[in-house]
Parts: structure tokens; C-alpha cells; sequence
């Protein structure tokens, strides 16, 4: 469960892409809403591109990602910060984690893990692999099962997942997502994590992590996801068209009526920020 520590420290929230793509309806809930809860709560509110994951990222992405964020009326507090220009803060990280014996390698490919089940089983805890070609996957003895969320309420991981020995430093020798998030959550001094349900259970994880470098916890918050028309959640994998840039104050209104918002004069998109943060404060905080 996230520690209370967080309300006692000044509010700052993050949003944070992946430079794949142009963002879509998906992204722009994720980021209305985190930056609503920002703004109602007088907070800061960073953007950080998270292209640790290099094969997936396209260049210029990030330059059309800012752009549409600013054609919304978005501001941010800091400097973007890039996961890519960060490896060498990853690997401190990872080799902290190391020197408390909270990591091993894994040689299982993907075929191999999927053969036995869902879940990765350990089978290589007790191998003692030496190789480098392998992954290196967290120790994970004492899974975090449960956490509150801010607006879905109380959540109970399933103890399979909550329990796998999730991958830190890939095969192909990319860090993981589930490593950086939580290391620049932690150097931004994030308290209030507020992002899509699909990362929901993957939280669980993240709290563990977080609890190995530090006492201080976030508040998490996850929003519902929007979907297409087969019920598959909106991304770019799935072809979700772009925002467009002609379309602003629709794709707005459209974000605020999707988080239950009430809708809010049609004017700049500063402004309309400005009149749905009111809303925003009036439903979620106390």
C-alpha cells in the first residue's frame, strides 16, 4: 500500500509518452487527466518521453508529441526529460539492486516461458547463469499484493503476476520500462502518479521496486481506458488515429466527457484546461 509520506511533499505529477507515434484519444486522456489533477491540486506537472524501449521509438515522434500537446493548451513545470540519455543512471540502479542480491540472470526465451504458463516460473533462481547473454530479472520475495488507487479504490493483484521475477535489463541489452519509470519517478521526486488502468497491475511491481531505493511512495490514480469499436484498447499498435490538430477544442471536450467532466465553454484550450480543472477539483478532491 503506497505510504501517506507523499501528501506531506509538494504535488508534482508527469506525463509520459512513448515516442512511437503521434498521440491519439488514448494518450490525450491519460495526459487531461494527469493534468488536471495537477493543476486542481496546485501542483507541477512534467513531461517526460520514455523511449528506453529504442526499437520502438520513431524519430521526430517526440518533436510531434510536444507540438500536439501544446495545441491542447498544455504547459509543463521542468525540463522533458528522455529515458534514452539516462542508461548510465539505470545501471547505478540495477547495480545497487544487484549488490543487495535482488537480481539474477535469466537464460529462458520467450517460447520457453510461454511453454510452462503464463507466468515466468523463477527456473533460473537457483542456475547461478553467468552468461551474458541473458536477462536480469528482479528477486521478487516479497510481491506487493495489494495497493489503494486513488480513483479505482482498493486493488488485490492477482499473486501469479504480483509474484513473477519481473525482467530488469533485457536480453537484447535495453533496460526495462519497469526499471526506469520508477528510477525517474524517484529522481523527479514524482508523488502522484496518475496514468491509463492498463498499467494497473504493473504497479505492484513498481511499488516493490520503489520500496528498494527508497521509504517514500507515490499515490496512484488510473484512469479508464478508451477503446475502438472491438473493444480493444486505443494505442498505436492498434492503428489509433492521431490527433488532429484542426480538431483541438473537439478532442477536448470529448477527453473531459470521457472522465465524467461536465462540458465546458468552447474557448482557447488554455482556457478550457483552466474551466475543467475546476471541474476536476470539485469531483476528486476532498
Amino acid at each position: 500500500m503506497a505510504s501517506s509520506s507523499a501528501s506531506s511533499l509538494p504535488y508534482r505529477g508527469r506525463f509520459a509518452p512513448t515516442p512511437s507515434g503521434p498521440l491519439h484519444f488514448g494518450s490525450l486522456i491519460a495526459a487531461v487527466a494527469s493534468y488536471l489533477d495537477a493543476r486542481a491540486h496546485q501542483g507541477a506537472w512534467l513531461v517526460r518521453i520514455e523511449d528506453i524501449d529504442s526499437p520502438r521509438a520513431v524519430a521526430g515522434a517526440d518533436v510531434i508529441i510536444l507540438q500536439q500537446l501544446r495545441d491542447h493548451g498544455f504547459s509543463w513545470d521542468d525540463d522533458i526529460l528522455y529515458q534514452s540519455q539516462r542508461h548510465e543512471r539505470y545501471q547505478q540502479a540495477l547495480d545497487q539492486l544487484t549488490a543487495s542480491n535482488l537480481t539474477y540472470r535469466c537464460t529462458c526465451s520467450r517460447k520457453q516461458i510461454k511453454a510452462r504458463g503464463p507466468y515466468y516460473t523463477g527456473v533460473c533462481r537457483q542456475r547461478q547463469r553467468r552468461t551474458e547473454d541473458s536477462s536480469i530479472r528482479f528477486l521478487n520475495n516479497q510481491p506487493v499484493l495489494e495497493f489503494d488507487d486513488a480513483l479505482m479504490g482498493r486493488q488485490d493483484i492477482e499473486a501469479p503476476f504480483a509474484s513473477e521475477d519481473f525482467v530488469l535489463y533485457r536480453r537484447d541489452k535495453l533496460y526495462t520500462y519497469q526499471l526506469a519509470v520508477v528510477i525517474d519517478d524517484i529522481d523527479q521526486g514524482i508523488t502522484d502518479i496518475v496514468r491509463g488502468a492498463d498499467l494497473l497491475t504493473a504497479s505492484s511491481w513498481q511499488i516493490n521496486l520503489w520500496r528498494q531505493f527508497t521509504e517514500r511512495l507515490p499515490r496512484f490514480a488510473h484512469v479508464t481506458l478508451a477503446l475502438d469499436a472491438n473493444g480493444n484498447k486505443l494505442s498505436k499498435q492498434n492503428h489509433a488515429p492521431a490527433l488532429q490538430a484542426d480538431q483541438v477544442r473537439e478532442q477536448l471536450q470529448a477527453a473531459f466527457r470521457f472522465l465524467g467532466l461536465p462540458e465546458v465553454p468552447s474557448a482557447s484550450p488554455v482556457q478550457m484546461l483552466e474551466a475543467a480543472t475546476e471541474h476536476w477539483a470539485a469531483t476528486h478532491l476532498p
